[in-house]
């Protein structure tokens, strides 16, 4: 059960989804866009859920994508794209604006050639302090919508509609794109964003974890775990460590206070 706001915030939503007839949701497999699918499927809208593949997708989350469609019972596509774009791969501040306006782009073409009113996507109320560069190519974009955003549906109240739904993934960890492991400044390429996605793999196997983070500071690989799977890390320390030199990094470090949402040390 919801509490009786998220319930009036989600009525108003659902409300304002029937509007439309069909929607194609920019679906990445977590818990923002995966619950915003299953109430569009829930609202009578057509649906169809797709999911971009580049050099910036974690792996096991496209993994997630197909499985979690699936649960929902939507109808699911992956489609290609090639993200490294030099505004892209310059790395400054406004990174997220690029990848997202090439995304979302993509999306819109996508409706318009297969008759989908309209692009929804993700963001939600909690995403919405500080810089949201992304969030502006949003904005931006004729026929694209953020309902979590536009009713003030915050992250924990997507959860607890999950919840609700009796869905397995309400409680699944956050997973942003992989670039967002790599600082501002220093030159995204592919071969950075693939030694970030074999190391987040290889430390969830070996220790089990479920909430991980490699920075990439220029070969150097901070790991941040959960603060209460920091003991864990620890005890498979000298396996994660040699692993991830294999993977190419010359130095590991393990980041004491635990993994906070955006956080780069320097």
């Amino acid at each position: 059960m919801v509490d009786i706001q998220t319930a009036e915030k989600l009525r108003k939503m659902k409300e304002f989804l029937s509007s439309f007839k069909s929607t194609v949701v920019a679906f990445s497999g977590g818990v923002d866009s995966s619950t915003l699918a299953a109430v569009c499927k829930d609202a009578g809208l057509k649906t169809l859920a797709v999911t971009v593949i580049s050099q910036n997708s974690p792996t096991r989350e496209i993994k997630d994508a197909k499985k979690i469609a699936e649960e929902i019972g939507v109808r699911h596509e992956f489609i290609n794209m090639d993200i490294l774009t030099p505004e892209f791969s310059e790395n400054t501040s406004e990174r997220c604006y690029f990848c997202k306006k090439r995304v979302l782009s993509a999306l819109v073409y996508l409706a318009e050639s297969r008759n989908y009113e309209v692009v929804l996507e993700g963001t939600n109320a909690s995403d919405l302090g500080g810089h949201r560069p992304g969030y502006n190519a949003v904005k931006e974009m004729g026929k694209v919508y953020s309902p979590w955003a536009e009713f003030g549906i915050t992250k924990d109240e997507i959860r607890s509609i999950a919840k609700s739904m009796k869905f397995s993934f309400y409680d699944k960890p956050s997973l942003a794109c992989l670039a967002t492991r790599i600082p501002f400044g220093i030159e995204i390429d592919e071969q950075k964003l693939k030694m970030v996605d074999e190391a987040e793999n290889s430390v969830i196997e070996i220790a089990g974890v479920r909430q991980v983070r490699v920075r990439n500071y220029g070969g150097i690989a901070v790991v941040e775990v959960g603060e209460d799977e920091i003991k864990k890390l620890l005890e498979e320390a000298t396996k994660v460590r040699d692993r991830l030199k294999k993977i190419g990094f010359r130095h590991v470090l393990v980041d004491l206070d635990g993994y906070r949402t955006g956080k780069m040390l320097f």
